[in-house]
């Protein structure tokens, strides 16, 4: 039996619509951070698989609660592990710097510099150290019509203001959730028993969150002007990768296919 956790996400809405059989599970139904619960749960429901789209997103607010981040990010994680299962885990582009110039590699040097990129990259230590088998799946910038995004923000503001603010200087590539959840389901019967391996996934192509958001007003119809700025004119909490492209060519590799992010933004557009 196939399980995903976090099915009320943006990743596990969309992998509900393509595993209707998976048993699917939120925190309500299993709270991932109670070990002897997801030991139970696994054993009494025959889970041989499971996809983890369960996880601390919230950026900005890790850094007041890294004490819940790392609870949910990190012993969640090793808790799925412990059972023997075979788990496909959700990571991010955030476990990396962003220092660097060219698409990152899956063994490039890690270097989170947020309490959120330093506890999703802590949890893909305690998936691989204890897993018999599992793959990590990195991506960046993940939105759909579903839950809070980066999109339905935009959207929402071009629809009542006429000009707004984004950062172009930080650079990577938007990942539609339901590309992301058709690569994981066809990599699925790929992931051999005793294999650990990370795989990088998001969409094709480079942007700035400028670029997106002016795609977005204009994919929209919305006639709200987007304003260029420098990432020390809107200082957050935590800090992000100012270049956080990922390489894909390992998963490419597999036959799996990478839509071009702009192409995806237009396809997820229509579904508003």
């Amino acid at each position: 039996m196939l399980l995903i956790t976090g099915c009320n996400g943006q990743l596990g809405t969309e992998l509900r619509a393509l595993l209707p059989q998976a048993l699917s599970v939120d925190v309500a139904g299993l709270d991932i951070t109670d070990r002897a619960a997801v030991q139970s749960f696994v054993k009494e429901n025959n889970i041989d698989t499971i996809i983890n789209g369960a996880a601390y997103t919230a950026v900005d607010k890790a850094e007041d609660e890294p004490e819940k981040c790392r609870l949910i990010n990190v012993d969640g994680v090793k808790n799925l592990a412990l059972t023997g299962a075979k788990v496909i885990h959700v990571s991010t582009d955030y476990v990396f710097d962003g220092r660097g110039c060219r698409p990152y590699v899956e063994t490039d040097a890690t270097a989170p510099v947020s309490v959120y990129g330093r506890t999703k990259l802590d949890g893909e230590k305690a998936l691989s150290e204890t897993a018999e088998t599992c793959a990590i799946v990195r991506t960046a910038w993940l939105y759909s019509p579903y839950g809070a995004n980066f999109v339905k923000t935009m959207r929402r503001l071009g629809a009542e203001k006429q000009e707004i603010s984004v950062v172009f200087d930080q650079v990577g590539t938007p990942t539609h959730a339901a590309d992301l959840a058709k690569a994981i389901v066809d990599l699925l019967p790929q992931i051999k028993d005793g294999t650990k391996e990370i795989y990088h996934f998001s969409n094709e192509g480079v942007c700035s969150w400028y670029d997106f958001a002016r795609e977005i007003m204009k994919l929209s119809g919305l006639k709200c002007r987007v304003k260029p700025i420098e990432s020390a004119q809107y200082p957050t909490k935590a800090k992000r990768p100012f270049y956080s492209v990922l390489n894909k060519s390992k998963i490419k590799a597999l036959g799996i296919e990478v839509p071009h992010w702009q192409e995806s933004l237009e396809k997820c557009l229509k579904k508003f």
